[in-house]
């Protein structure tokens, strides 16, 4: 049932005020536009189920977000979907209220990475509401992280998962896709009035060490426009992130480490191959730093890059190991490895899960974007480290929590530890060196009595290891990680 007619209409959102004009006008601008999309709404309870409620802001005057009720996956709690809408750009996205308290509870945006991973992963094989992991379809999963906070998952960038462009164009950067995600919470918050103030906390995995710091840093400083446009700014409390890469020149020669040493197994490759790897590991180090650090240069840095990606990383994958869990061969053909992605391809491709999501019915869906990994590749973007945007949080009171899965072997703790524990991040923010220094609390974090993993604390970052994990931890370690994950929303890791 449509309940527009109920929504109390704010005059400050049908007229703009002098200080919206300013961010109007800083925004683009534009010359009409609909006074009923920016009609706050208070409450997702009001969504109709059969079609979208479009939103949007004269401060975003590019953007809408399109959303409805989608009663799916966990018949405990209300569901709902829908589409950022850029123009001729379309980000699809879930969200997810809490079990506990969805009126209390603090907000999470999830985010898989790739670049071009869909985060239906993250949604039906690790810490979504339901899973599936068989031809059966999905199941309740109790140990979801929305048992205590509400929770979006997004397909980002521009074509992946049912995300798609009516032109086919794609974004190719972190910084632009920045843009778009800003953009969206800001007006998801300011129509959804009882989400006001929560605690809002970036969340993601592998690439996500890409995108989740950019985010958060294009999300903290665009309160500034939103306060001068009269609108609240976004409560960005944390960000969450597993097994990401934050750091490709220290973290990429740790792929020699996790195969060829005791450092978390014993090694998985033999001892010519581990022979060969080591020899290569100066000229690796040499160049990257070379090309890429001082000074950096493109054609140079990919050179140098595709080197040590076939030195370090192409014995590896030979070997058909998997290389999100060094512990497992790989089961698929080809580079994902888990037979759950095929059946969750399934599970959305069918007509009754697209009709409920409210997908197009000419819209594909695909689990992995090629052509969106291609795009990043090309614009050279992991090349960029994003520990500095971790250190520029953390000196503004956004809290880091840097969680790693210790059986991963292409994000693996050892790279992480490289980078925070490193000269370049502990001079990105005050506390960096009373971080790697005895000020810091270590010690072992306990799940039931027994060990699940170490963490080292100060200063608002916490670093912790899971054991027996690997990449993807919510989906190995379902109790650990959504235990970490509470005791890091109540600040009490």
């Amino acid at each position: 049932m449509l309940l527009r007619s109920l929504i109390i209409v704010f005059s400050s959102f049908i007229s703009v005020s002098r200080a919206q004009e300013k961010v109007f006008s800083a925004y683009g601008g534009r010359q009409s536009y609909d006074e009923s999309l920016f009609s706050p709404l208070e409450r997702l309870s009001v969504l109709s189920e059969s079609e979208f409620t479009t939103l949007g802001h004269p401060a975003f005057p590019k953007y809408n977000v399109r959303v409805k009720k989608s009663h799916f996956c966990d018949g405990t709690v209300n569901s709902y979907t829908g589409y950022i809408d850029v123009e001729a750009r379309h980000l699809f996205f879930y969200f997810f209220e809490s079990r506990n308290d969805p009126d209390k509870d603090d907000v999470i945006f999830w985010t898989n990475g790739g670049p071009g991973g869909s985060s239906s992963c993250g949604l039906f094989m690790e810490l979504g509401p339901c899973r599936v992991l068989d031809s059966t379809g999905p199941k309740y999963h109790p140990e979801s992280w929305n048992s205590n906070a509400n929770i979006f998952f997004i397909d980002q960038p521009i074509g992946v998962g049912f995300s798609y462009a009516d032109y086919g164009e794609y974004v190719s950067t972190t910084e632009e896709s920045a843009k778009d995600i800003s953009a969206f919470v800001a007006i998801f918050f300011q129509h959804f009035t009882n989400f006001k103030g929560r605690g809002f906390h970036m969340a993601g995995e592998s690439y996500g060490g890409r995108y989740v710091p950019v985010y958060a840093a294009e999300i903290y400083d665009q309160n500034k426009k939103l306060v001068e446009a009269g609108m609240t700014p976004i409560n960005l409390t944390s960000v969450m992130i597993g097994n990401g890469i934050f750091d490709f020149y220290t973290q990429i020669t740790s792929l020699y480490d996790m195969a060829c040493t005791r450092s978390s197994v014993d090694p998985v490759l033999d001892i010519g191959t581990c022979v060969r790897m080591k020899q290569a590991l100066p000229r690796c180090s040499k160049w990257l730093k070379a090309s890429c650090i001082d000074p950096f240069d493109a054609i140079s840095c990919n050179a140098a890059n595709m080197f040590c990606e076939e030195a370090l990383a192409a014995p590896f994958t030979a070997a058909g190991k998997n290389p999100y869990d060094l512990t497992r061969d790989c089961e698929t053909n080809d580079t994902l490895c888990y037979p759950a992605i095929k059946y969750i391809e399934d599970y959305l491709s069918l007509p009754s899960t697209r009709s409920i999501l409210g997908i197009p019915a000419d819209r594909n869906y695909s689990f992995y974007s090629p052509e969106v990994g291609s795009a990043f590749g090309s614009s050279l973007d992991e090349f960029h480290p994003t520990y500095p945007h971790i250190g520029a949080l953390l000196d503004r009171g956004v809290r880091a929590l840097i969680y790693v899965g210790k059986y991963d072997w292409i994000c693996n703790y050892i790279g992480n530890e490289m980078w925070l524990l490193g000269d370049n991040f502990a001079a990105s923010w005050r506390g960096g060196e009373a971080w790697r220094s005895e000020q810091a609390k270590v010690g072992e974090w306990k799940v039931d009595g027994r060990k699940a993993g170490d963490k080292r604390s100060f200063g608002g970052l916490t670093y912790a290891t899971v054991e027996a994990a690997g990449h993807m931890v919510p989906y190995d370690k379902p109790k650990e990680a959504l235990e970490l994950i509470n005791n890091w929303l109540k600040n009490d890791l």
